[in-house]
């Protein structure tokens, strides 16, 4: 049976680089602060020209590049976003136009930082029915228009940037294996992000504060690495693998405190995890192909290596995918 592969990676940041000694200036807290309860030194935060479909557009030229493929070859775009440049038409809709793909028909999805682990999914299944199909994913986000730049506990989490993978049918070995996806809408006020203000004044919400990002840390620290560990441990199984079958492990890259005790809990050691946090922040959607595409130009991705993808998001939404590179 004919499933998803990976033919090639792309990314884009920002030009501009915000320290943490920066966000000293802007609100009360500090790079020690910061870094100890993050793990995160810097983020890229974007200016003019470099709207989310723009970065978007450019992580998926990188990612065509790398393949030879045309983008009037594409039969499908997706992007992942919950920052979208405007609520309609989809930030995919502009990536298209940028990317002069107009053979094929695009749309956006909102599944916050899992957002990308869902999209390979989603790319998988159009793929095992038409493995001709030629698709683009890509993970764009522009978080820095959707924080309160008054809230420490969150403004200094959050970076932007764009990934992307092309991906098309293969029959070998190579590809993706599985994936085990969740969601739990119970939980969405443990991270959540308004939307404008109402014009209907009967529809507004009695606690709106503004379309910002809102999170309560210590709960999501204790969702997200139970749910996380278990949709990977989950997956495994399911395959008859083994965490020692894993070569590396790509995670959303939220929070080293999560992250290390993810690691610790599966018995993952620290040279079969990949991190960049530090430099980026927490990307959303973007953070796992960003990453994917850096681990791919380091050299730390080989034929025949086994993947493993884990992500969680707002919804609540998480999960893990499994794929041989």
């Amino acid at each position: 049976m004919s499933k998803a592969v990976i033919l090639g990676t792309g990314s884009c940041l920002p030009k501009r680089i915000v320290t943490n000694a920066e966000l000293e200036q802007m609100v009360e807290t500090s790079d020690e602060w910061i870094t100890s309860r993050t793990g995160i030194r810097s983020r890229h935060i974007a200016g003019r020209g470099e709207q989310n479909y723009q970065l978007a557009a450019k992580a998926g030229r990188r990612a065509l590049a790398v393949t030879g493929i045309d983008p009037q070859e594409l039969d499908l775009i997706i992007v992942a976003t919950i920052s979208p440049h405007m609520i309609m038409p989809s930030t995919a809709c502009f990536v298209q136009a940028e990317l002069g793909a107009e053979n094929g028909f695009a749309y956006d999805i909102n599944a916050a930082c899992a957002g990308f682990t869902y999209g390979l999914d989603m790319a998988n299944n159009y793929i095992r029915n038409r493995p001709e199909m030629k698709i683009l994913l890509i993970g764009a986000e522009t978080l820095s228009t959707r924080v309160n730049w008054q809230d420490r506990n969150t403004c200094v989490l959050f970076g932007d940037g764009a990934g992307a993978v092309v991906l098309t049918g293969t029959s070998d070995e190579s590809g993706i294996i599985g994936s085990c996806l969740h969601s739990d809408g119970t939980l969405w006020q443990l991270l959540c992000m308004d939307s404008p203000e109402s014009h209907n004044p009967d529809l507004r919400p009695d606690d709106w504060v503004g379309p910002h990002i809102r999170m309560n840390g210590s709960e999501i620290f204790k969702h997200a690495v139970r749910m996380m560990e278990d949709a990977v441990n989950t997956l495994l199984r399911k395959h008859g693998l083994g965490i020692a079958d894993v070569n590396l492990m790509i995670p959303h890259q939220a929070n080293t405190r999560i992250l290390k005790n993810l690691r610790e809990r599966l018995g993952l050691p620290e040279e079969k995890v990949f991190i960049n946090l530090s430099k980026y922040g927490n990307t959303s959607a973007a953070s796992i192909p960003i990453a994917l595409d850096e681990a791919h130009r380091q050299g730390r991705l080989n034929r025949g290596d086994l993947i493993l993808l884990c992500t969680f998001g707002g919804g609540l939404t998480w999960g893990s995918l499994l794929l041989r590179w």
